[in-house]
């Protein structure tokens, strides 16, 4: 873009764009209501249903693997198809899968019904953060995405506050039903408003400008596979996520059950605890977004900036070792309130990654990738988890203490990797520094 277009874009541009993160901040906060509710009525459908802890992990690797297909296979196709399309396609699946939930009445009905929540879910994040980098420039992607990604934890909050009453009220099936629906009201909205900057009816010019001001990409081709796996960057965002988003997961579908079992919690019980852990990860997940967003409107390269947050929510995540010792519940909740807010923040940085290192027609397939890998380290770390709590009768000390230990480890490996998180060209062999082999497939 000319400096005339950048200035127009910056001194006149609209809030359009801020329309669409809101579209994106909903999207996501129903994602992680329907996504959260087995865990918050894990208790109750243990009895209900009699699955002890080996089966409900099973349960959930079912999600997980489930997700790990879907993710990669949707990160494609809103490449391919656009993310206007590719959005609502996974929308509308999901929520459908979700309301399937009210039909299950055996382990094996909700290990199916998960899978299938599973696979639709996966187009959340890849069509989000791609939409992302349509409608943000660099500068401020890290905010938006934070911001977008803070519904993961507006939906966790809202899930405890309603899923009990609904529960208590008309029955569990009833609460499936319910959080299901939401998404085929979000789906109309979607419909309605979302398109490309280039092609949205209303958007002036000067936000147009200052969506576009960064230098333009002239290739339009899509990206294959093997091609992105030749690159250190893919690997990074890969690995970083293959460690960090098995830690969430362990969250989503954990604590319920741990301040059940550590704290004596009921579900008419676990809501403000779970409120408050939730409300501070919100916290956290726009906090990091915009720190690194603002260190880079300070003059702070876009590596420096987005390692800084990264490695100060790495350190903030440690104090959860401690987690399974403290006798004292609200101590606890405030020390894994801090721990998951921290993962927030990490995660609206790491995910930015992914477009500030690439360009916008592979960004879908990178996240699909990452996400892939998250997925795939949920599934070891899911059967761990139910295999020590079954072994050790509840005994929460080694799986805190992974918790509060990778965040360091993904980000030493970030920083090899992709140590001044050079833009890849996707026009020319990956470059490979001297006496270094490449990493990944030849």
């Amino acid at each position: 873009m000319t400096e005339e277009a950048s200035a127009l874009g910056t001194g006149s541009s609209g809030r359009v764009r801020w329309t669409i993160c809101a579209l994106l901040f909903f999207a996501t906060t129903i994602n992680y209501i329907d996504r959260q509710i087995l865990g918050l009525l894990a208790p109750l459908l243990q009895k209900e249903i009699g699955w002890n802890e080996i089966q409900y992990s099973a349960i959930v690797t079912a999600f997980q693997a489930a997700y790990a297909l879907g993710i990669v296979a949707f990160g494609r196709a809103v490449d391919r198809f656009g993310t206007r399309i590719g959005y609502a396609f996974s929308v509308a699946l999901w929520s459908v899968a979700a309301a399937s939930h009210a039909l299950a009445r055996s382990v094996l009905g909700f290990g199916a019904t998960r899978a299938a929540l599973g696979v639709a879910e996966a187009g959340n994040f890849p069509s989000a953060i791609k939409a992302v980098a349509e409608w943000f420039p660099k500068s401020e992607r890290a905010l938006a995405t934070g911001i977008f990604n803070s519904g993961s934890n507006f939906g966790a909050v809202l899930a405890p506050a309603v899923v009990p009453w609904l529960t208590v009220t008309f029955g569990w099936p009833a609460a499936f039903v319910a959080t299901g629906a939401l998404g085929l009201i979000w789906l109309v909205f979607w419909l309605a408003l979302y398109d490309r900057p280039e092609r949205k009816k209303g958007l002036s010019r000067g936000e147009l400008a200052h969506i576009l001001s960064d230098p333009a990409e002239t290739q339009t081709t899509k990206v294959p596979w093997r091609e992105l796996l030749r690159h250190r960057q893919t690997w990074a965002f890969v690995i970083g996520k293959f460690l960090t988003d098995p830690i969430w997961w362990f969250y989503l579908y954990w604590l319920p059950k741990f301040l059940n079992t550590r704290h004596g919690l009921t579900i008419t019980t676990l809501g403000l605890p779970l409120v408050a852990i939730y409300s501070m990860t919100s916290v956290g997940s726009i906090g990091g977004g915009w720190l690194s967003s603002a260190l880079i409107r300070r003059g702070f390269t876009v590596n420096r900036a987005r390692k800084t947050a990264m490695l100060l929510c790495a350190v903030c995540v440690v104090p959860i070792v401690t987690a399974s010792r403290i006798g004292t519940l609200w101590t606890a909740v405030l020390i894994i309130g801090l721990a998951a807010a921290a993962h927030q923040g990490w995660s609206a940085n790491i995910f930015t990654l992914a477009s500030d290192m690439f360009p916008k027609r592979a960004v879908g397939s990178v996240v699909g990738l990452g996400g892939m890998a998250g997925a795939a380290g949920s599934l070891l770390f899911s059967p761990f988890i139910g295999l020590v709590l079954e072994r050790t009768h509840n005994n929460y000390l080694i799986p805190f203490l992974i918790s509060g230990s990778v965040y360091l480890v993904a980000f030493a490996v970030i920083q090899a990797l992709a140590p001044r998180l050079e833009p890849v060209s996707l026009d020319r062999p990956a470059p490979a520094a001297a006496g270094e082999r490449p990493v990944g497939p030849a």
